[in-house]
C-alpha cells in the first residue's frame, strides 16, 4: 500500500482545531453517541457536490441526520438483482434499521451531473454514452427525466431537469417495499428540496400545487 500518503497539513492543523474545541467542549455528548448509537431526525439523499453542505443548510448537530450522497442525488428503482447497490444499501438501512421519520431527497442548482446527462441524452457527450463510463451509466436513470423536459425552451431544460432529478428519485422510493410500507403506515413521510445555491433559497415540492415553492 505504498501509494497511499499522510493527509495535507491543513486538514491535520484543523483537525486539530475541532479536537481542542468542539470536541472537547462537547466530550460528554460525544462519548454519549459512541455508547448510545445513533438515532438520526432524518434521513437526506443529496449530491457529492462540495458546494451542497446538508449540515449547514439545516444547522444539524451530530447525530441528527443519516446522509447518503451519490451524483445528482438519485435514487434507483428497487432491484433486489444480488449485485451491489450502495444506495438501496443506505436506504435498506437508514429506513429497516434506523426508522428514520423523514426521507428527503435534497437537490440543487447547477448540478453538474444533470448537466452531463442533459448533454449526453440531447447527443452531446458521447464520451459518456460508453459502457466504461460509471457517471453516464449512472444517470441513464435520469433519462425519463430528459424526456419530460424536451418541449421546454432550451435555457429551460436543465433547471427543469434538476428538479426532474429529485421527483424521479421520490418515484423510485416508492418501488422499494420497505420504504413504501413505512410511507403508507404514516411511520415516515417524504420531501424532496432543491437547494438553489447562489441565492441561498431551498425550495420544497408541494404534492397539491405539483410544483417547487420556496420555504
Amino acid at each position: 500500500m505504498q501509494f497511499i500518503r499522510p493527509l495535507p497539513q491543513y486538514l491535520v492543523q484543523r483537525y486539530h482545531g475541532w479536537k481542542a474545541t468542539t470536541f472537547t467542549e462537547n466530550r460528554a455528548w460525544f462519548k454519549r453517541l459512541a455508547d448510545d448509537g445513533q438515532r438520526p431526525r432524518a434521513m437526506v439523499i443529496a449530491c457529492c457536490d462540495a458546494r451542497v453542505h446538508v449540515t449547514t443548510i439545516f444547522g444539524a448537530e451530530s447525530d441528527e441526520f443519516f446522509i447518503h450522497r451519490n451524483i445528482a442525488n438519485l435514487v434507483p428503482p428497487y432491484a433486489p438483482d444480488g449485485e451491489m447497490h450502495g444506495t438501496s444499501a443506505a436506504l435498506e438501512y437508514g429506513v429497516g434499521t434506523l426508522k428514520v421519520p423523514h426521507l428527503i431527497v435534497l437537490g440543487h442548482s447547477n448540478c453538474g451531473g444533470v448537466r452531463g446527462c442533459h448533454a449526453m441524452c440531447s447527443g452531446n457527450a458521447p464520451e459518456l454514452e460508453e459502457k466504461t463510463s460509471f457517471v453516464g451509466r449512472w444517470m441513464d436513470m435520469l433519462r425519463p427525466g430528459y424526456e419530460r423536459v424536451t418541449s421546454l425552451p432550451e435555457d429551460e431544460q436543465i433547471p427543469a431537469l434538476e428538479r426532474e432529478a429529485v421527483l424521479l428519485s421520490l418515484e423510485n422510493l416508492m418501488t422499494f417495499p420497505f420504504v413504501r410500507d413505512a410511507v403508507e403506515r404514516d411511520e415516515m413521510k417524504l420531501h424532496g428540496l432543491l437547494h438553489q445555491i447562489g441565492d441561498g433559497v431551498l425550495l420544497q415540492y408541494e404534492a397539491e400545487q405539483g410544483r417547487f415553492v420556496p420555504l
